[in-house]
């Protein structure tokens, strides 16, 4: 089920005297949550904050929320869950969020085999890989490239895979 309000972080503790708190982003890269000006505190979109600035600092992000002007201001919000608006932002194509692809059937293109449902995603650096979990079965890995993954349909919940050679040989 495709959510509105995605999990992207979560503010680990304050940064300086003036009200800043530091992120731990939840994205391929801290740079991702400086172009957003509004995030949620809950699920639901239901309770905002602004961010007045948002920066990188080393692999964390620092933000200054409109109206947190202190340190024991900031203090409040640690621990909080950050939450964006998929409206707010634009994947490039082929690019999709982790949290729609959990829960995808993934089926062989060719022989229309059920492999399993995505249960995980691991950044590798070269290229993610999905984790794949039937029922009974070990669990399978492949390589999220163009040459193995060949469609992913978020409508469908549909992810169609070719598996290269061996990739799911089980000797």
């Amino acid at each position: 089920m495709i959510q509105q309000f995605l999990d992207t972080g979560e503010i680990v503790s304050v940064h300086g005297i003036r009200g800043e708190v530091k992120i731990n982003p939840w994205s391929d890269t801290p740079d991702f949550l400086c172009d957003f000006k509004r995030f949620y505190l809950d699920k639901n979109g239901t309770n905002s904050i602004e961010a007045e600035r948002v920066r990188v600092h080393k692999n964390v992000v620092i933000a200054k929320i409109k109206g947190i002007d202190t340190v024991e201001d900031a203090a409040k919000l640690r621990g909080k869950t950050l939450y964006i608006n998929r409206d707010d932002c634009k994947l490039d194509e082929g690019d999709f969020f982790v949290q729609d692809l959990i829960g995808m059937q993934v089926q062989d293109a060719d022989t229309g085999e059920i492999y399993g449902t995505i249960c995980d995603v691991s950044q590798t650096g070269a290229n993610d890989v999905y984790h794949i979990r039937a029922e009974g079965k070990a669990d399978k890995f492949i390589p999220a490239i163009k040459q193995v993954v060949l469609r992913t349909d978020l409508q469908a919940n549909l992810m169609m895979i070719r598996p290269l050679e061996g990739l799911f040989d089980e000797n």
